[in-house]
């Protein structure tokens, strides 16, 4: 039975290859029983690694995590191309295209043409919506499908491991890249095919998977009543600077009240005009996100008449 929110904050899980994101979730809304819970960037079934979950007012915070660049270990298998992009679409059975000879520099040389900003394909096989239908829907009724392009950017790419047919990458890019897409334009390249064998999420942002717990393991922590000490609260998955308010004024904000200087109590950290702030009362709570119409150091003197924008209220 799903109850009132227990826990808010962020938890890492690390996901299992095998189950879906949404899976994952469910699974998770199982085992603390709550229902307000969401992730902030999905993983193919196939892939395993970091998953960041947001329960309770934190999953208003989501969409703060989700932009953030992601660290990912993949195994690409080259001579062997799949409709997918991935394990999932591959024929192992069929004959293999010839994989030529290339050293480690060979290697390391191809990857520094796909590091920067660059132009990728959505796979077919994938969720994303075109005039109201999944993509995926219409490549598995054998329809045509039109993929969209996006701008993506790889701001790290390396050869970990080399071992015929397989090579395993390191890869640090933007939201919204697709490492399978990478993968088959790895084999394109050079001219045997690839598709993607195996992938592990290891970083989202400041959030590393060596952190993480499974499954299993956040069971067993809910179990003996420990589970708030692996969850981390708002202000601490979120590096912005503060805006600390009155009492009087934390009952307001939920109506997006315009903040004054006399609603001002003190500021944590150090931000700029335009960046995103917290809302926080004296106990240390979240109240909501915003843009600082000011620089922190303007507080000492109190300069400026409009202090801060709201984006999101966390009620």
């Amino acid at each position: 039975m799903l109850t009132e929110d227990r826990y808010n904050g962020v938890l890492l899980l690390n996901k299992p290859s095998g189950i879906s994101s949404h899976d994952a979730v469910m699974e998770l809304r199982r085992i603390v029983k709550q229902r307000s819970i969401g992730h902030t960037g999905t993983l193919d079934p196939l892939a395993e690694g970091l998953l960041v979950i947001c329960l309770g007012r934190a999953t208003k915070i989501a969409r703060f995590i989700s932009e953030a660049d992601k660290t990912y270990e993949a195994e690409v298998y080259l001579g062997i191309s799949s409709d997918t992009y991935d394990a999932e679409g591959a024929d192992y059975e069929a004959p293999a295209r010839a994989v030529p000879e290339l050293s480690d520099k060979d290697f390391e040389k191809l990857l520094d043409e796909f590091r920067g900003e660059i132009n990728q394909k959505v796979p077919a096989f994938s969720a994303v919506r075109i005039d109201g239908k999944r993509l995926y829907q219409q490549a598995r009724r054998g329809q045509p499908v039109e993929r969209p392009e996006r701008t993506i950017k790889i701001h790290d790419i390396k050869l970990l491991d080399y071992r015929k047919p397989k090579i395993k990458i390191a890869v640090t890019c933007s939201r919204g890249t697709y490492i399978r897409t990478l993968a088959y334009d790895i084999g394109e390249k050079i001219g045997c095919g690839a598709h993607l064998s195996a992938l592990k999420r290891t970083v989202v942002g400041k959030f590393t998977c060596d952190r993480a717990l499974t499954l299993e393991e956040t069971a067993r922590y809910c179990g003996v009543n420990k589970m708030e000490q692996h969850i981390l609260p708002i202000d601490q998955a979120l590096d912005f600077g503060a805006i600390k308010i009155t009492d009087e004024f934390s009952r307001a904000v939920v109506n997006g009240r315009f903040l004054s200087w006399r609603d001002v109590t003190g500021v944590e950290g150090n931000f700029s005009c335009g960046d995103n702030v917290l809302l926080k009362n004296d106990r240390g709570i979240v109240l909501a996100i915003g843009t600082a119409q000011v620089n922190s150091e303007d507080f000492k003197t109190q300069k400026g008449d409009q202090l801060f924008n709201y984006i999101r209220v966390l009620n």
